[in-house]
């Protein structure tokens, strides 16, 4: 049972790691995170009276 946390506490270091390394080299690698921009609009009427 050691064994098997100990090899699942490796692969979930090894993941974080992996994911790490693409958050940083990803725009390196032509992949871009930014969301497309967009104008928003809502109406909105006041009480004033």
């Amino acid at each position: 049972m050691g064994r098997l946390i100990k090899w699942l506490f490796y692969l979930i270091i090894l993941g974080f790691l992996g994911l790490l390394a693409y958050a940083y080299l990803g725009p390196l690698l032509d992949s871009d995170f930014k969301p497309e921009p967009e104008e928003i609009r809502i109406p909105l009427e006041l009480d004033a009276g």
